[in-house]
């Protein structure tokens, strides 16, 4: 039954994916659509480093203003961007 399943849907799946992929593959022929191409591969550089893009001083005081106000109001050690690292110990089981 799964393999009929299988057998029936892989081939709509395949289609259905390649549908999707092949403009993004494809060299964009509207000057527009390169347009905008070029300018989210220059987003992207500029924001290589994980910092803000065209942040001015006043943006970056009023970042690290609130990143403040976040630490203090959880009482977060550390950078409070950063996932916090869980560390579990195991539990003795008695049998």
């Amino acid at each position: 039954m799964l393999t009929q399943r299988l057998i029936i849907n892989v081939p709509k799946i395949i289609k259905r994916n390649i549908g999707i992929l092949a403009p993004a593959l494809q060299k964009a022929t509207d000057p527009i659509q390169q347009l905008f191409i070029d300018k989210i591969r220059e987003y992207t550089a500029k924001s290589a480093g994980g910092k803000l893009v065209n942040a001015t001083p006043e943006i970056e005081k009023e970042r690290q203003s609130e990143l403040d106000r976040i630490r203090k109001q959880y009482n977060i050690q550390g950078d409070p961007k950063e996932f916090p690292k869980l560390k579990f110990t195991p539990v003795a089981v008695e049998k």
